[in-house]
């Protein structure tokens, strides 16, 4: 048998056996029960002594441009007269005008979520009439620097509206053939006005250019169910199931059980994925429904301490237990379904290729001093090893160049 690159042994594995897996060219290609006789290192071996490893994080939904981490400090800006979310675009303007240069402050939040062991991502980025494509281009380039370090995704979002922003169809079109993978959208009804011109726009440039879909869907109550219907709908007349997105989806915390249950039923079998950040402020949408449903639901930090909300620290595994606390889950089977939606649940809304702790797959993991899933959720362990491809990119929090 061919050496391996890399040997870690030592490894807990979720399932709560000690194991050795091999890695070689980035992939594992072996899982034996630790002390078992497997593929010997050509390079190095590297005791992992006992920590449970997990695949890397997914942030699945993010705004690498906008956000103040690293920066001074912004105070929080209420809106005047409850959330408006054209109010918090024109705050954001404002803030955005007088912040640190863009990469700079995306290089300080990536260092954040991969220190904490994010090893995919993926990035909304403004692109309409109010920047064009330049914060696309700054971020394309930093991704590019990053390349090593964790995998990007990023979604051309038309933060100022469709419709709304003069030019925006056409700069969301020229950013997918810039480098932008998906597209995006922000909310039809009440912030473009117009559910299905809003909706030709974003189903018309998916179907041209070949690519995935990610709409951000504020809008509470029957309205935001009316959407959900609409998005659905498309994806099945274009054939798009699980390659469409919904962030937030505040609607199908609002309504009765019954009306999300449905929603629910509808949205699985349209194959449209739900992204919750489970805010603190409002409902959210119910993950065990959902998941009951069919549904796949991931996650994301969404906003880091930017005009939106001064929370946020990057790290999907605190995700993973404010949902968890968020949704009343005690159960270690219900801690379990909150650890999901940041791993595997977020891996299948991105459709990520190779993700996982099993050969064949990307040697991408992070150790945690935890005894099991469980208890890293409830316990938030730091003092974390991040590995991307087999290799050592952060430890402690800390970014190895």
């Amino acid at each position: 048998m061919k050496p391996a690159d890399t040997l870690f042994t030592n490894a807990r594995f979720a399932d709560g056996a000690l194991t050795d897996f091999a890695v070689t060219a980035g992939r594992i290609v072996s899982i034996e029960p630790a002390g078992k006789a497997g593929p010997q290192p050509a390079g190095e071996t590297v005791n992992l002594g006992g920590l449970l490893i997990v695949p890397g994080f997914v942030e699945g939904h993010i705004h690498l441009d906008t956000s103040f981490y690293g920066d001074a400090w912004k105070p929080h800006r209420p809106c005047t007269n409850g959330f408006d979310v054209h109010e918090r675009v024109a705050f954001q303007a404002e803030n955005m005008a007088k912040a640190a240069p863009m990469a700079e402050r995306a290089r300080k939040q990536l260092d954040l979520c991969i220190g904490n062991g994010s090893t995919v991502m993926r990035s909304h980025v403004m692109v309409d009439g109010s920047v064009g494509l330049k914060s696309l281009e700054t971020i394309l380039a930093v991704r590019e620097e990053y390349r090593d370090h964790i995998d990007i995704q990023l979604v051309a979002f038309p933060q100022s509206g469709i419709l709304k922003s003069p030019g925006t169809p056409e700069l969301m079109d020229a950013a997918i053939e810039l480098g932008a993978d998906l597209v995006g959208g922000l909310d039809p009804a009440s912030f473009d006005r117009d559910v299905e011109k809003h909706l030709d726009v974003v189903f018309g440039i998916a179907e041209k250019r070949g690519v995935d879909i990610d709409i951000h869907l504020h809008d509470f109550g029957t309205l935001g169910i009316f959407e959900l219907e609409q998005i659905a709908a498309r994806t099945t007349a274009l054939g798009m199931a699980g390659h469409v997105a919904v962030s937030h989806a505040y609607s199908l915390g609002d309504v009765s059980a019954d009306l999300a249950r449905k929603t629910g039923d509808l949205l699985a079998k349209a194959g449209v994925a739900i992204m919750t950040n489970a805010p603190g402020d409002h409902g959210f949408p119910p993950v065990a429904m959902l998941r009951e449903a069919g549904v796949t639901v991931f996650s994301g930090s969404d906003n880091i301490r930017d005009s939106w909300w001064p929370y946020g620290d990057g790290d999907m595994l605190s995700r993973a237990s404010i949902i968890g606390y968020r949704s009343g889950f005690y159960t270690d089977e219900e801690l379990a379904l909150a650890f999901d939606v940041v791993t595997e649940g977020s891996a299948r809304a991105l459709r990520l290729e190779g993700y996982g702790l099993t050969v064949g797959s990307k040697a991408d993991f992070v150790t945690l001093a935890a005894e099991h899933v469980p208890e890293a959720v409830i316990g938030v362990p730091k003092g974390r090893a991040v590995y991307k491809a087999g290799r050592l990119v952060a430890r402690d929090g800390v970014v190895v160049r």
